[in-house]
């Protein structure tokens, strides 16, 4: 699998540079209270077009891996998740820093994530190249049945309203709707805007929604300091927490990255099943939210272990595990590279130098938690009055990169808007975007499997393939029905 040549691409000077910075990078994001690692990641996204794949592809991992693991340190310091997978975090994390224990939290987070993660590296290195193989033998049936699956995924990513999570899912497809139709070539909603003719391009308004939006909402409050803890001890767990987390990190880390292989399940939603789980699970649960370093592990674990899992849908089947595996598959079009099962076979060495930069992105991460953790907790008193108009700055840059296109800037702001406003009456983007990614192939493959039937609805149901996907249909719309049932008969107990 690890080639000669592989060594020779992931070990190269620049490259592993690249790699470094992108981990350091990412970390500083995660630390933000705010900025999110899909934010990130679409704001590095743009320095890679003149990269070289391998460079670029491992740079955006870096960034990847080191925000996800970043967002802790806020979560245990301030009592504020940096992003959206350290809020299961925050509830044990917070109560070793009143304690004055934050650094013993942290390092509980560091060699958490880095056993999660490397779970996650492993699985992907392994079932990755079994599922393409199988993957080759998909027709646009089961593309099509895969496509809804990954729709299906709304109803579990809405939060507490089912209803506004398939408002904004709908609200990408019909986005996606925009432009030239691929099989009859007939024009859509482009209103004679030749800018319109290859439909809304999805990395501007992933930017608008996920970053720019943020950074409305921080002009808010840009005038006020961020509370920043004192100096940090030491970031070395205890024995007995090496022992929790033996028990505890590798059975999240392996529930993070199967969370993760699910499309549009995120690293917030594996965060809080694994903090749960552990929590159900535990001999003492009422200890939990009292600073135990099993409510540290379990969601630090979990939260890293989506990082591998997201990519294996991402690169076998060209469907993304999240949203930043989204923005990855942006990062590959841009080079010239469709994901899927023909990636694997026409780009080997690529594929493997992904599957090492993913491990040593987790190395390089660990390391930076144990050694650097003190100078990127400087990050938070970066005050809001520099920091807000440097994302304004960052996200207008990025978007128009894409294409040298002011359009895509303007198409920034707008989604930008709609994202600020989303936020406001508490409906999360992420629907959305899965609507504006998978709507395209839903529908392309819809109509080129009944041309296959001759019309006939029974091609849905015509090999082993598609009543796996009806079946795992079936239950992603079945269980937050049952969760939420479930949630309402133990209220009314």
């Amino acid at each position: 699998m690890f080639t000669a040549e592989v060594f020779a691409n992931v070990f190269e000077p620049l490259t592993l540079l690249y790699l470094v910075v992108g981990v350091a990078a990412g970390i500083g994001i995660g630390c933000l209270p705010g900025l999110t690692a899909t934010m990130g990641v679409a704001l590095v996204l743009p320095l890679t077009f003149g990269m070289e794949a391998i460079p670029g592809i491992l740079l955006l991992l870096g960034v990847y891996v080191g925000a996800i693991y970043g967002g802790s340190v806020s979560a245990i310091l301030i009592r504020t998740p940096g992003t959206p997978a350290a809020a299961a975090t925050v509830l044990d994390g917070y109560e070793f820093a009143k304690r004055g224990e934050a650094g013993r939290a942290l390092g509980i987070s560091t060699l958490s994530s880095f056993v999660g993660g490397m779970i996650s590296c492993v699985i992907l290195a392994i079932m990755a190249p079994w599922l393409a193989r199988i993957a080759l033998k998909f027709s646009s049936p089961e593309f099509f049945l895969l496509a809804v699956f990954g729709l299906c995924v709304i109803a579990s990513i809405s939060g507490a309203s089912l209803a506004k999570g398939l408002l904004c899912g709908a609200l990408g497809m019909i986005l996606a709707c925009v432009g030239i139709d691929g099989i009859t070539a007939h024009m859509r909603y482009t209103y004679g805007n030749i800018n319109l003719l290859s439909g809304i391009n999805y990395i501007p308004v992933m930017i608008g929604l996920f970053a720019m939006s943020q950074a409305f909402e921080g002009v808010e409050d840009i005038f006020k300091r961020n509370a920043v803890t004192g100096a940090i001890p030491s970031v070395l767990p205890r024995r007995s927490d090496l022992l929790v987390m033996a028990r505890v990190a590798p059975l999240c880390g392996l529930a993070g990255t199967a969370i993760g292989i699910i499309p549009g399940a995120g690293a917030d939603i594996a965060a809080f099943v694994a903090y749960g789980q552990t929590k159900n699970l535990s001999k003492r649960p009422e200890l939990f939210g009292t600073g135990i370093p099993e409510g540290v592990a379990a969601p630090e674990s979990a939260n890293n272990g989506v990082t591998g899992g997201a990519l294996i849908p991402m690169l076998t089947l060209g469907v993304p595990g999240d949203a930043v595996a989204a923005i990855m598959i942006g990062a590959l079009t841009v080079q010239g590279l469709q994901p899927g099962p023909l990636l694997f076979r026409n780009h080997p060495a690529l594929i493997n130098s992904v599957f090492m930069g993913m491990f040593l992105a987790n190395i390089v991460m660990c390391l930076m938690g144990f050694f650097c953790i003190r100078a990127f907790v400087k990050v938070l008193s970066i005050p809001k009055a520099i920091l807000t108009p440097a994302i304004f700055m960052l996200c207008v840059v990025g978007s128009y990169a894409m294409a040298n296109n002011f359009f895509d800037v303007w198409t920034m702001l707008v989604f930008g808007i709609v994202g600020y406003f989303l936020n406001k009456i508490d409906i999360i983007a992420s629907p959305a975007v899965l609507g504006l990614i998978l709507g395209p192939m839903a529908e392309s493959h819809f109509r080129r499997a009944l041309l296959m039937g001759r019309g006939s609805y029974g091609v849905f149901f015509s090999t082993p393939l598609t009543w796996i996907f009806w079946g795992l249909i079936a239950f992603s719309l079945f269980l937050p029905f049952w969760q939420r049932r479930k949630g309402g008969s133990a209220g009314r107990k």
